[in-house]
Parts: C-alpha cells; structure tokens; sequence
C-alpha cells in the first residue's frame, strides 16, 4: 500500500514539473515550432495587408477591436476576414482572445486574432502594424500574397515570433 501511494505522489510531481516547465515556456514567449504545428488548425491561404484606424484617410473601424480591446499597434494582433470568425473561435466581444499561426516569407509569428472585418477580396487577415512589419519592415509592400494562416488551439499563446 505504502509502495503505491509512493508511486502516485511521485507520478504527480512529475506531471506538476512538466506542467511548470510548460507554463514558464508560455510565460517567456517561447514556442517551438514543434508545439505551434501540432496545435494548428486546418491552414487558410490568400493575402495580408495592414490597418490601423488611427491612420489619416482610414475609412472603416475605430479604436476599438471586435473583442473589445483598443487597437494597439505595438502587440502582435490581427483582424480576421468576417467570413472566417466561427474558424477561429468566434472573436466575441468580451471573450478570451483567440491565435493564429501566420506563416509567409519564410517566417513564422503567433497573432492574437482580436478584430474581424470585411477585408478586400482575395485578403483573409489585417495584420496590426507591428505584426506586418515582420514581415515587411519598410511596410512598402501594403499586401503580402500566399500567406497561410492556421487557428492555434487553446486559449494561452504567447503572441510574437516562432522559433
């Protein structure tokens, strides 16, 4: 019997390190790109641009996203095409924000999708400005085609790059 109880308190240490080990990982923003794959959804391709609605000249939205957030073009957000939102969870007003994997140009960064809107045709995703400039430092392009964007599954990503 006391061999037992040795053997399931031991089994629940172990299982609480690997569970601490994991949520350090979380904390500090470090996703390998092992984890982010094995978590995605099923992958969406077309093109991403950039907004911002504090930009002179913009003619949609306001500062604040469709989860009820302000605009902050310092995090790592998107908005996702209207059509798309039950893919990925929704985007409701008040609720726990939910991720995407963006993958172009051979880089790879988690985006917290907070906003939705009926973007240009043949375009799935707004990346906030710090999101695009990832990709596009200069911010010159203006779109970004053959991008593939996949829902994360679970609600505590780390938005930011892939390594």
């Amino acid at each position: 019997m006391l061999f037992r109880s040795s053997a399931a308190l031991c089994g629940a240490l172990v299982v609480l390190a690997m569970s601490v080990t994991f949520a350090r990982c979380e904390a500090a923003g470090v996703h390998s790109s092992a984890v982010v794959d094995a978590a995605s959804g099923a992958a969406i391709v077309g093109a991403a641009s950039t907004y911002n609605p504090f930009k002179p000249g913009w003619r949609e939205g306001g500062p604040n996203t469709a989860s009820g957030e302000r605009y902050d073009p310092k995090a790592w957000a998107a908005a996702i095409k209207t059509s798309l939102r039950q893919k990925f969870g929704g985007v409701l007003f008040g609720a726990r924000p939910k991720y995407a994997l963006v993958e172009a140009v051979g880089k790879k960064i988690i985006v917290k999708i907070n906003d939705v809107g009926p973007l240009t045709p043949g375009r799935i995703i707004d990346l906030n400005e710090r999101a695009m400039r990832y990709f596009d430092p200069s911010l010159e392009l203006g779109v970004i085609d053959s991008v593939t964007v996949k829902p994360l599954l679970g609600d505590y990503w780390t938005p930011g790059p892939v390594g």
